[in-house]
């Protein structure tokens, strides 16, 4: 068999990485547009950092595991085509704001049927609002030309920085097909795939809606979790609870359990909030008008919590950030990765910027490049001149008024925090957006310490 991958990202990398190191007899192709990112693919400085990644692209490079800009040429020679591209969220037009812009999707579907020569299995795997499949298929349906298409929906449920593990022991595959003879058979076919390691009881398989919508509200479950506890975190600043304490008392109860009760500044990534507007949109075009508001309000804690955390910082450092430094740990938005999609850094880097602040951004795995792309500061533009991006935590904290943690970068846990409250202003301020750090043995220190959801 051969399989062509659409979209060298952070989805379509990995996941071929991963077929192609379990299934040695297969032909693995990832093809993309973007030529330096199929060189970076080809070097030894990947363009997408996750933990055991390199090791196997390396093993596997060249031997059944193929990078190349040639996507015609690909998509001829294929069995099966994954196609992992970019869906944002609209900026234009109707759903602008919520729907998920699809004209990615739709260009390789056009693609596809314009250069096939043959039978082919296209297989969904990026994320996609409901019924999109039947869109593909409408296409490649139009202009068969004696073809036979089968689409399957396969989301995938990568959580970045453990994305390896993840792909070597899924907690399920989700395969949805059509109803039908040839619809079962493709199915099969990719069930044989991920049965070289998946257990056969981990691989279920659906009608394609049923796969297409799992994506969306599992993100959507997990999501919410998250702004609950995020919800409680205020509660307990107010109060004088531990959020932490509440999350272990109330994950204890086997009926709720403990993951994603951990309170941070937020959510980011490229998924969660985009999957959610989507729902949200689907909901509202379905006629729902309560349940889209329901799941709105999911996004809208998750913005108040970074909005909450920014004016926090304001209000402790006398209610001014005017031309006073702070040091940003992390701006990616979750360890273990470079993805910056979404951010919670971006947004209280925004906003401190807006308050005249004076940051030190440092980030041991995302780029200046990235750092000043996403804050909208090319060079001249306003604010550009307030922003330094550092090599290391003690540069960035140097003669600093408040550290703020927003990103939970293990290393941060180890810093010789001693070391730099000596060269920052007093009182010197620390402030665990991520709550990360030991912060009584900060505050034995010296430093006036605070985390999320502490009183």
């Amino acid at each position: 068999m051969k399989i062509c991958c659409i979209g060298a990202g952070y989805v379509g990398g990995p996941t071929m990485a991963m077929i192609a190191k379990k299934c040695p007899e297969i032909s693995v192709t990832v093809v993309d547009i973007n030529a330096q990112r199929i060189a970076a693919w080809n070097s030894d400085e990947l363009p997408v950092f996750e933990p055991g990644l390199e090791a196997i692209v390396a093993e596997r490079r060249n031997k059944n595991l193929f990078f190349s800009t040639d996507v015609d040429a690909a998509i001829r020679t294929a069995d099966m085509i994954f196609i992992s591209v970019n869906t944002p969220t609209k900026t234009y037009g109707v759903g602008a704001g919520k729907a998920a812009d699809l004209k990615f999707i739709e260009k390789c579907a056009r693609q596809i049927a314009e250069v096939a020569e043959g039978d082919k299995i296209i297989v969904e795997k990026s994320t996609l609002p409901v019924r999109t499949a039947e869109s593909i298929k409408r296409i490649l349906m139009s202009n068969t030309r004696g073809r036979n298409f089968e689409i399957l929906s396969n989301p995938e449920f990568l959580a970045e920085g453990t994305a390896i593990r993840d792909l070597e022991a899924p907690d399920r595959v989700l395969i949805g097909g059509d109803e039908t003879e040839s619809g079962r058979a493709a199915a099969q076919a990719l069930v044989d795939v991920y049965a070289h390691w998946v257990p056969k009881e981990r691989i279920l398989t659906t009608n394609v809606w049923s796969s297409e919508l799992s994506k969306l509200a599992a993100n959507a479950f997990l999501a919410q979790r998250i702004s609950s506890i995020n919800a409680i975190s205020a509660l307990c600043e107010a109060t004088g609870a531990n959020v932490d304490e509440v999350a272990h008392a109330i994950g204890t109860d086997s009926r709720i359990g403990p993951k994603f009760l951990k309170s941070s500044v937020g959510f980011g990534g490229s998924c969660f909030q985009k999957d959610i507007l989507n729902l949200v949109y689907l909901c509202e075009h379905f006629g729902l008008p309560e349940i889209a508001a329901y799941w709105n309000k999911v996004i809208e804690m998750n913005d108040h919590q970074k909005q909450r955390f920014g004016r926090r910082v304001v209000s402790t450092l006398f209610n001014t950030v005017s031309d006073k430094k702070i040091a940003v740990f992390g701006f990616a938005f979750k360890k273990d990765t470079n993805d910056t999609r979404e951010s919670a850094a971006i947004y209280v880097c925004r906003d401190l910027l807006n308050e005249q602040a004076k940051l030190a951004i440092y980030d041991p795995k995302v780029l200046a490049s990235t750092i000043h792309r996403d804050l909208g500061l090319e060079e001249g533009t306003e604010g550009a001149g307030r922003v330094e991006i550092c090599e290391d935590p003690y540069a960035a904290a140097e003669g600093a008024h408040a550290i703020v943690i927003l990103t939970e970068w293990d290393c941060f846990k180890t810093l010789d925090y001693e070391r730099i409250l000596e060269k920052m202003h007093k009182p010197a301020f620390l402030f665990d957006g991520r709550n990360l750090v030991d912060l009584e043995k900060l505050r034995t220190l010296g430093f006036e310490a605070r985390g999320i959801g502490q009183g």
